[in-house]
């Protein structure tokens, strides 16, 4: 396994099924944020409990984050809080071969399928990529609209010429 920012190696043979507490160090915190692309993370732990089910391992739990980003319009800090729902299934390697030769329909609630290799999966790196999922990049602070009536940027909902045109064609 590489090495990553928030690296957490659990054995699939050592799961009791009690919840497990992650909190991220403050050095793991500023290499994720460069990571991200965002000023800082502030906090960022998870409470995840894992369920064998043969080599499956299915982690459900949450986590939570304080972070600060870049205002997308005016690019003033944004703090902003994130409260994700964690559902997981870490699978063998070689079942995850298989199941990408397949296509499949997934359906809203399917669990996201990580593959592991050996006995052991990294939970933090999970828990690191669902939190690059949440942080959301067009994130807007209280200054966005001063700002974009100071540079003169279009607002949400309005529409330019072009987009009047075309909507004028789709009525005739």
């Amino acid at each position: 396994m590489s090495e990553t920012e928030f690296s957490r190696i659990v054995d699939r043979r050592s799961i009791t099924g009690a919840p497990l507490e992650l909190r991220a160090t403050d050095a793991e915190r500023a290499a994720l944020a460069r990571r991200f692309g965002v000023t800082a993370i502030h906090r960022l732990e998870a409470s995840v409990t894992l369920t064998a089910d043969g080599e499956n391992v299915t982690a459900s739990g949450t986590l939570w984050a304080d972070l600060t980003q870049d205002c997308a319009v005016s690019g003033d800090d944004l703090e902003t809080q994130l409260c994700e729902e964690i559902a997981l299934v870490f699978v063998p390697e070689s079942d995850w071969a298989d199941s990408e030769a397949e296509e499949v329909e997934l359906e809203e609630g399917d669990l996201d399928r990580l593959p592991y290799d050996g006995t052991a999966f990294d939970l933090g790196e999970a828990i690191a990529q669902e939190l690059g999922l949440g942080i959301d990049p067009y994130a807007t602070g209280p200054g966005a609209d001063a700002t974009r009536a100071e540079k003169g940027l279009m607002e949400e909902g309005k529409a330019g010429a072009l987009a009047e045109a075309l909507m004028g064609l789709k009525k005739d």
